[in-house]
């Protein structure tokens, strides 16, 4: 009787190969996509959190390089530069969202 254990001398290797196969297929298909996806999780707040922080200390950044420069380049007081550097950001501004306006895309509609 070939089922018979008791006649199958590689009967316990089969079992083990067997079971060995089963769990490593239900733990990719279960574990490691949880674990695929917390870390996804979890570096994608990270980066947002990264991102929130240096968006607007690189507005700070520009803005202070553009009194620095403008102070250096225009010889006027400090109150002149200050309100200059905010024109010029907010003008930068101002174009990049007319930038992104202009590159957005209407959906069609849908005929019935």
């Amino acid at each position: 009787m070939p089922g018979n254990p008791f006649t199958d001398p590689n009967w316990s290797a089969n079992l083990a190969e067997t079971l060995e196969y089963w769990t490593g297929r239900v733990r990719s298909l279960t574990t490691d996509n949880a674990v695929k996806a917390s870390r996804a999780l979890v570096y994608g707040v990270l980066a947002l959190m990264a991102v929130a922080t240096a968006t607007p200390l690189a507005v700070i950044l520009f803005t202070r390089l553009c009194q620095t420069v403008l102070s250096r380049v225009t010889r006027t007081d400090h109150g002149t530069t200050v309100w200059i550097s905010y024109l010029i950001t907010g003008v930068l501004f101002m174009v990049l969202g007319f930038i992104a306006l202009r590159r957005r895309h209407a959906t069609p509609r849908q005929e019935s």
